[in-house]
């Protein structure tokens, strides 16, 4: 009888003890004070209140420990639990009043738009200069330019405010995309820098952002804005602070930290503004801080802030097979235009499924192509890819297809000037009862347009080429070997038989094919570093070959003026 009684106690203390706790405060308002009924029970094992702190916890632990007897019911209660009284005089918690204390608490009301959002994790120091109040001037006095710009970004920006804040990021690198590209993802500069964040095509191969002849990923919406936040975190890991790292973006680490070594060498600051550095550079930062000044107050300038919802714009589709661009829009219900604008990497009419197996269309449209494309009965792809077995011309290739020459050239982006097409070249050509499977992989990730040298012959023999070959080293990939011969991924392959997933060892020797006036040039030029750090040390690197040989003016001067040209950044 007695563990059945001590069971219930156990099981019962858990649902009584908050009125238990709330009985007994009462009780002992006063020392000595004594509960409802006339039977007081001082616990032999407690202690006195003021050297042991009274919590429920030592009630729940002093229930355990004393389980009652029998007949304990009659003075503890009908429950059969064992009160504990404290003996000594309640104490405050604390030396303030509960009502003068004031307790931050998190609202939870979601943020009524997107500028709203942003306005809660801007985290960077401010920047107040002349240079600041100037570029804010600026879109102040040009609101159409400012709303044009916004409006763009409405596509994107939700989704760069999502990976910034997931990351844990201060919320100003949300808007670099605003001073780069104007939130322009077929925006590119006379030194080839390209997309919402101006990657430079070295710096983006570094970051694995595909180049090829079928998408460039510098402009994929996804991919940049991942790399682009690598790269920035990579730059603050290496200095510490958020503006010298947004300078390193524009100007490259290693000028900005050459500029930081120079000015500890004369005991000077080290500091963004301390730094002598380009006109571009030296702006950067105050366009950025005018424009998180145009986000965060909008009505000290005047200005109205179109509003952007705080809800995605777009989703993603993954795809299973190749499929035309225009079967994606007449599905989606969608222009070709806006595909481009959300898929700007594609410029292509085909999307090759084991390239890029996604693509990102307006919310709504998403769901309706997913349910037409279930229900569609004709083909997918009218377009596949074509690798030219041998030289020739790009009339002789158009013919082979049954394709006219202007249209071959205007769907590879084959320029005028080019009438000759070298062995390994690979092309869009329509699909047929020959070439009628989807694109591997190793085609859609490594496709090249190799374009031939004009030759009187009307034969269109292939140059001649020169054979060598090449042992492979620790940290070469196949990318950067090709890079470093001036050849194509997709014809390393094909000359060594390699499987598109083969794996390179350390003393593998290589065989490479090249024109002979290429392989002397390879041949004359310095080794390259094959360091992936090296190659992306710099985000303008276009630049990196004049800086090391001009003047420190001469180079300033040619770097901002190649970066002020670049987009129209306003």
């Amino acid at each position: 009888m007695t563990t059945i009684t001590q069971n219930i106690a156990r099981r019962t203390l858990r649902l009584v003890l908050p009125l238990a706790a709330a009985l007994v405060l009462g009780a002992c308002a006063a020392p000595g004070g004594t509960g409802s009924g006339q039977n007081t029970i001082q616990p032999a094992h407690a202690a006195p209140f003021g050297t042991a702190p009274f919590s429920t916890a030592a009630m729940l632990q002093g229930a355990a420990d004393h389980p009652p007897p029998l007949g304990l019911a009659q003075s503890g209660g009908s429950l059969g639990l064992r009160p504990i009284i404290p003996s000594g005089p309640l104490l405050a918690l604390g030396n303030s009043n509960a009502s003068s204390t004031t307790v931050a608490v998190a609202s939870l009301e979601a943020p009524r738009d997107l500028w709203e959002r942003m306005r809660r994790s801007f985290a960077m120091p401010d920047l107040e200069t002349d240079l600041v109040r100037q570029h804010e001037q600026w879109h102040a006095s040009r609101p159409q330019n400012l709303e044009r710009m916004v409006l763009r970004s409405s596509k994107y920006l939700f989704h760069i405010v999502e990976e910034v804040e997931r990351r844990g990021l201060p919320m100003e690198v949300a808007l670099v995309p605003f001073i780069e590209s104007a939130f322009n993802p077929q925006a590119v500069s006379p030194v080839k820098a390209a997309g919402l964040w101006q990657f430079m095509p070295a710096t983006g191969r570094s970051f694995d952002l595909m180049q090829n002849a079928f998408r460039d990923d510098r402009r994929d919406v996804l991919a940049s804005t991942n790399a682009a936040l690598d790269y920035l975190e990579r730059l603050h890991r290496m200095f510490g602070d958020w503006q010298l790292a947004l300078a390193a973006y524009n100007w490259g680490n290693g000028n900005v930290q050459r500029a930081i070594r120079a000015n500890r060498a004369a005991g000077l600051g080290t500091g963004y503004l301390d730094l002598r550095m380009p006109n571009e550079t030296r702006n950067y930062v105050p366009k950025l801080q005018a424009i998180e000044n145009l986000i965060r107050d909008p009505q000290r300038l005047g200005i109205a802030l179109p509003t952007i919802g705080n809800h995605p714009f777009f989703d993603s589709v993954t795809l299973e097979r190749d499929i035309d661009v225009a079967l994606v829009a007449e599905l989606a219900e969608v222009s070709i235009e806006n595909f481009r604008q959300l898929n700007p990497a594609h410029d292509k009419p085909l999307i090759m499924a084991a390239g890029t197996p996604t693509i990102l269309l307006p919310w709504d449209n998403a769901l309706l192509f997913q349910q037409r494309l279930r229900a569609h009965q004709g083909p997918w792809a009218t377009w596949t890819a074509w690798r030219v077995p041998e030289g020739m011309s790009v009339a002789q290739a158009a013919q082979r297809h049954d394709l006219s020459e202007a249209r071959l050239r205007e769907v590879n982006d084959i320029p005028r000037r080019a009438s000759q097409l070298r062995a390994g070249t690979t092309l869009l050509v329509p699909r047929q009862d020959s070439h009628n499977a989807d694109v591997p992989e190793h085609i859609a990730d490594g496709g090249q347009i190799l374009l031939g040298r004009e030759t009187g012959s009307a034969s269109g023999a292939p140059p001649s080429t020169r054979q060598s070959r090449i042992t492979v080293r620790a940290g070469d990939t196949l990318s950067a070997l090709a890079r470093r011969h001036n050849v194509s991924v997709a014809n390393l392959r094909s000359w060594n038989n390699l499987r598109p997933n083969a794996t390179l060892r350390i003393g593998q020797v290589l065989l490479v094919q090249q024109r002979a006036s290429a392989a002397s040039r390879a041949a004359s030029a310095p080794a390259r570093s094959g360091s992936a750090s090296s190659r992306a040390a710099v985000p303008r690197s276009a630049q990196q070959a004049a800086q090391r040989s001009a003047p420190a003016t001469a180079v300033r001067s040619a770097q901002a003026n190649a970066n002020q040209s670049k987009v129209v950044v306003r």
